[in-house]
């Protein structure tokens, strides 16, 4: 059985194979570090490589199946985390490529880590990602751009771009994203994969000092995978309560069961960009495309307005803004224990992040009760959607993947369609719904010139299970597993 065999199946036919003793852990690891010891070098998906730790819980994993203890759901199956807000153990956190902050090493577990090791999965490494998270772009001046896998050249998106990556290349079946302004669905949607951000609240994210700190703009943690399936089995071991997080819902949800419930008679709304983003011809014409699967399957499928009034130059800027009490307060916090970064370390840190932590800095109360106002509007709008209709479906970004720069600092378009949006975030349709914390997944939707595009399925607050009902109807009626031929096929 080769490397590359035991290495690409989905993580649910991994588990699966697992339980029934048709392969070892130890063998499936050993399988995994080898692809990514062949493929990863040349596209920097992953930063931090744990494979002794991995070899070591691979090896307990193969214990347990010959002794008959009782199996996670993802039991053996390799998976990543990202180099951001997340910790396990022992492991570098760099939040994002700060150059000091290169042998930082955490001392406990985020809870995606925690919750995916008790599902049985194997921590491998940890992906790359931007300094902050404050992009939707991979790149950062202490390791470098990360590729995208249909073509290296060109980024991968961001956030999670690492994670989005190595999963789309075959390294891994599954592996984290957080997402406070789209970072698992903008990555998801510029490498082909499905990444799933689910309501507010139904993955726990614990933050300390500040608990309250996840909602400004609302922040998640989630799975980025190759198939809808593999999204459903993780998400049954993330979500469910966490007293640590005092946003937590008290709930859990069958993700496996929604994917046998099909969408007959479901009301979708459709919108070409939010009625404020300009969008590329070529993606606006996938996406109306794609969007026709659904009426297909039975749906009522039906273009609408929305009813956000508020220019997207202007929505951008509001984001950014919303994200500065969480960055400050990282900061902060970081200076209470004696490493002082934007005094000792300026350098370390691209001009567009400095230029909106001085801004940030000048932020008043006032200032945030306006940017809350903007925010409340879009959540109006958005409410107001779905008092008609059970899903809105829109692309995921308004660009294709970006040239990757060589200084460390690559960002996105700074104009579509001869409109000028924020390099930053501006070009993605992801961030309005961390305004409003309804659950979002980005489904591949179609290829422009080999690239993938992205489709972006919203649902009400707390009904993830409609949007995983959703996306596996798309799967059904429009595969994509055959696109990773592309990745599996480009030059090392």
């Amino acid at each position: 059985m080769s490397d590359t065999h035991l290495a690409l199946p989905t993580a649910a036919e991994t588990a699966r194979r697992i339980a029934a003793k048709q392969v070892s852990p130890v063998e499936v690891i050993d399988a995994a570090i080898a692809t990514i010891e062949k493929r990863n070098p040349s596209l920097n998906a992953l930063i931090h490589l744990g494979f002794d730790d991995a070899r070591k819980a691979a090896k307990q994993a193969e214990d347990d199946v010959m002794k008959g203890v009782p199996l996670g759901p993802l039991h053996g199956v390799p998976a990543a985390i990202k180099d951001l807000f997340d910790f396990k153990p022992g492991w570098p956190t760099t939040f994002g490529g700060v150059r000091a902050l290169k042998n930082n090493i955490a001392q406990f577990h985020c809870v995606f880590a925690e919750r995916i090791e008790k599902g049985g999965a194997i921590l491998v490494g940890k992906t790359n990602a931007p300094v902050m998270g404050l992009r939707g772009v991979t790149d950062n001046y202490l390791f470098g751009a990360t590729g995208n896998p249909f073509d290296a050249t060109r980024n991968p998106g961001g956030s999670s771009g690492g994670s989005a990556a190595a999963v789309a290349d075959g390294m891994l079946p599954l592996a984290e994203g957080t997402d406070a302004g789209g970072s698992i669905r903008i990555p998801a949607a510029w490498c082909g994969v499905y990444g799933y951000k689910a309501s507010y609240g139904r993955v726990p994210v614990v933050i300390r000092p500040n608990a309250f700190a996840g909602d400004l703009p609302f922040v998640h943690e989630g799975p980025i995978t190759r198939t809808v399936e593999d999204a459903a089995l993780a998400m049954s071991v993330l979500d469910g309560y966490d007293p640590r997080d005092p946003h937590a819902l008290d709930e859990k949800v069958d993700y496996l069961g929604a994917m046998r419930r099909g969408i007959k008679g479901l009301r979708i709304a459709y919108s070409p960009n939010l009625d404020v983003f300009p969008v590329e011809p070529a993606i606006a014409e996938t996406v109306a495309k794609a969007v026709q699967a659904f009426a297909q399957a039975g749906a009522h499928v039906e273009e609408v307005k929305v009813g956000i009034r508020t220019p997207q130059r202007e929505l951008s800027d509001v984001w950014s803004r919303l994200m500065m009490p969480l960055n400050l307060g990282t900061f902060a916090t970081m200076k209470h224990y004696g490493l002082d970064l934007l005094r000792d370390h300026c350098g370390d840190f691209p001009p567009e992040f400095l230029r909106w932590v001085e801004i940030g800095e000048k932020m008043t109360i006032n200032d945030l009760a306006r940017d809350q106002w903007v925010r409340s509007e879009v959540y109006d709008a958005i409410q107001g959607v779905f008092a008609n209709y059970d899903l809105l479906v829109t692309p995921t970004l308004a660009g294709m993947p970006v040239k990757n720069r060589s200084d460390g600092n690559t960002v996105g378009p700074t104009h579509i369609n001869g409109e000028e949006v924020d390099p930053l975030i501006g070009w993605c349709l992801t961030y309005p719904i961390n305004f409003t914390g309804h659950p979002a997944a980005s489904i591949p939707a179609g290829m422009v010139d080999g690239m993938p595009v992205g489709m972006q399925i919203i649902g009400r607050r707390y009904a993830d299970a409609d949007v995983f009902a959703a996306s596996a109807v798309f799967e059904q009626l429009k595969p994509w597993k055959d696109t990773y031929k592309i990745c599996e096929a480009r030059p090392l």
